[in-house]
């Protein structure tokens, strides 16, 4: 069944002709702030690997890493294309020379299309700035910028280590280089209310990005939000809450937007809260059945806002 939104395996089949598979690479690196750089810590729903919990395993070499999760795909689909995905942690965090080795060194594998990068806004300086820009001129290229929210307050919460106008920022020189940019954003934080987190979607579908994630606040075992959770037991939201919040998320982005996901979720047995988070499809159903129940698109409200 055709989605009501324009997903991100409907957009790679009309560029590649078949099907593309995301494959997730652990590169071994850091953040500014875990490091100390910035903070320590990390963000505070980050897990030990970095938000990387479907990657490699970080101890294995990229290609080892890359046969051992493209096994598990082979399968369903043994024609497939790949796209080496560097999830985990900051994925333009290091020496410019050891990430661009790293880059060239995944294009090289079999069957791999292209690449996505997973980053920080701050951590764009002009050196690896041209090496994505070099890599964008010769390859399929997504990097992926997290934001999670427009509001000051909730980047403090989260311990992100930046302001909305850094993500902005960091947006600019992408795109001025004509690299894809997707964003991500988060819903559910205990500090804001659904009408703000609908202005953040607001916000952000106005900005010169071409793919966006929604992911679902979940809090998983080990976290310093497991800690604060523990003590506080704050709400969050429940599963027709967050399919309904994101319905009407998907009605006022712009109707080319590539949706990258509609759903954060982690490893079952770390998963403390939300336990609807645990059924990732169960989810994913209930918003097609929610934008068929409406007779919605996406975009159907985009621009009336």
């Amino acid at each position: 069944m055709d989605k009501r939104y324009f997903t991100l395996n409907q957009h790679l089949r009309q560029v590649f002709g078949t099907k593309v598979i995301k494959v997730s690479l652990d590169a071994g690196l850091s953040c500014p702030n875990r490091d100390g750089t910035l903070s320590y810590g990390g963000c505070i729903f980050c897990s030990e690997k970095g938000s990387g919990d479907f990657a490699g395993d970080r101890g294995l070499a990229i290609d080892e890493q890359f046969a051992q999760v493209r096994q598990r795909t082979v399968k369903k689909w043994p024609k497939a294309k790949y796209i080496a995905y560097f999830q985990s942690f900051t994925a333009t965090y290091g020496p410019v020379d050891y990430l661009k080795n790293l880059y060239e060194e995944a294009l090289n594998l079999d069957d791999v299309v292209g690449l996505s990068i997973s980053t920080r806004p701050d951590c764009l300086n002009e050196e690896i700035l041209t090496v994505l820009a070099d890599l964008n001129r010769k390859t399929y290229l997504w990097v992926e910028l997290g934001l999670q929210s427009i509001h000051s307050k909730s980047l403090e919460w989260m311990n992100r280590g930046h302001d909305y106008q850094c993500f902005q920022q960091g947006l600019a020189q992408l795109r001025q280089r004509n690299i894809r940019v997707c964003a991500h954003v988060i819903l559910g934080l205990p500090c804001e209310s659904p009408a703000e987190m609908l202005k953040t979607a607001q916000t952000v579908a106005y900005e010169d990005i071409q793919g966006i994630k929604l992911h679902s606040l979940h809090i998983l075992r080990g976290t310093r939000l497991a800690s604060l959770y523990e003590k506080e037991k704050f709400e969050l939201l429940s599963k027709e809450q967050y399919i309904d919040l994101v319905a009407d998320i998907l009605e006022i982005l712009p109707p080319d937007l590539i949706i990258h996901r509609l759903m954060g979720d982690g490893p079952a047995k770390d998963v403390i809260a939300p336990e609807w988070t645990r059924r990732k499809w169960e989810i994913l159903n209930g918003i097609d059945q929610e934008m068929a129940r409406r007779n919605s698109f996406q975009g159907s409200k985009y621009g009336s806002n």
